[in-house]
């Protein structure tokens, strides 16, 4: 469930352009005015008001916002303002050829749905003129890139139907590869997660803590490591529950001294049109503190406001 909070009356993107206009204006910019617009607008109603902005001004939005703004919430706003798959293409071209952030990748990756990957394919190779395919061959190594490879380009189901007898078959399997033998097979685990629907990989966590007394995420973390490990960790608790998933992502960004707002932009602007009211509520319920009130505790300014105008009432 999403938390952005579209005002009833919506105004015209003519409305929206000329608004920013006259907040870009004189000297310095009036940035509340520019976040109150803009953290206020789906992604549909941000294209619209890209595409009035360059027609009214002749200038593009995004490059304007960037000599007007700096620091963080120049990056937190500029992400916003593209669409979904838009925005993942840009996140995955930098962390995997640039920040060679790999755990980023790995995390929009193995957390997005089949359709959503296959639409982000066909996004990537738009904007970038190479494949995502090419780029992950290209950068990373081993097991991890065989799991994001054969992830991104699997066809899965996205329904809710599960086979219970292959899942307990899939649970021995997985077992027999890795616990139960010196050494792993990664092979067999690679294409268990590759090839099997959200559904289908709950159940056969169901099946593993049935007959092994502990779940696939313990025995992934006992039998392999790295980006490998962070791949099928990422995968298997995003087939459970997505939102405790991220909620413990944005955790570990706030935690200990000083934040990752690399992390906790990239989740709260990826998230907040999907899922991140049950984020929230996950998080509450994890750790005892709204998300809101951790964000406002890690963060300060214009950037803070952006953040929180994106989560919504602090609930």
């Amino acid at each position: 469930m999403s938390t952005l909070n579209v005002p009833p009356v919506l105004p015209s993107p003519r409305d929206d352009a000329m608004q920013l206009y006259r907040a870009f204006k004189g000297f310095g910019c009036d940035t509340t005015a520019v976040i109150n617009i803009v953290a206020h607008r789906d992604a549909t109603q941000r294209a619209y008001l890209q595409q009035e902005y360059r027609a009214m001004y002749s200038e593009d939005l995004l490059k304007r916002l960037s000599s007007e703004l700096s620091g963080k919430l120049e990056n937190a706003l500029l992400l916003w303002m593209h669409d979904p798959a838009g925005r993942d293409a840009i996140i995955l071209k930098q962390t995997l050829t640039v920040a060679k952030n790999l755990e980023a990748s790995t995390e929009v990756i193995c957390s997005r749905t089949p359709s959503q990957l296959q639409y982000l394919r066909q996004i990537y190779h738009t904007k970038f003129g190479i494949s995502l395919d090419h780029d992950i061959e290209r950068n990373t190594s081993g097991d991890h890139k065989k799991i994001l490879l054969a992830y991104v380009s699997t066809p899965r189901h996205e329904g809710p139907e599960v086979n219970r007898e292959m899942a307990e078959n899939d649970a021995k399997v997985l077992y027999k590869a890795g616990e139960k033998k010196l050494g792993t097979d990664e092979k067999t685990f690679v294409q268990i997660f590759s090839e099997r629907s959200a559904a289908q990989l709950a159940a056969i966590n169901n099946f593993y803590h049935g007959k092994y007394g502990h779940s696939l995420k313990k025995a992934i973390k006992n039998e392999t490591s790295g980006n490998f490990a962070h791949a099928l960790l990422t995968i298997v608790q995003c087939a459970e529950n997505p939102a405790k998933y991220f909620a413990k992502v944005l955790r570990k960004a706030m935690k200990g001294l000083g934040t990752d707002d690399t992390k906790l932009m990239r989740v709260i602007i990826t998230r907040s049109e999907i899922d991140l009211q049950y984020i929230k509520g996950e998080y509450l319920k994890k750790y005892k503190k709204t998300l809101n009130d951790a964000v406002h505790s890690e963060t300060s300014g214009h950037y803070r406001a952006f953040l929180l105008s994106l989560l919504g009432p602090n609930q």
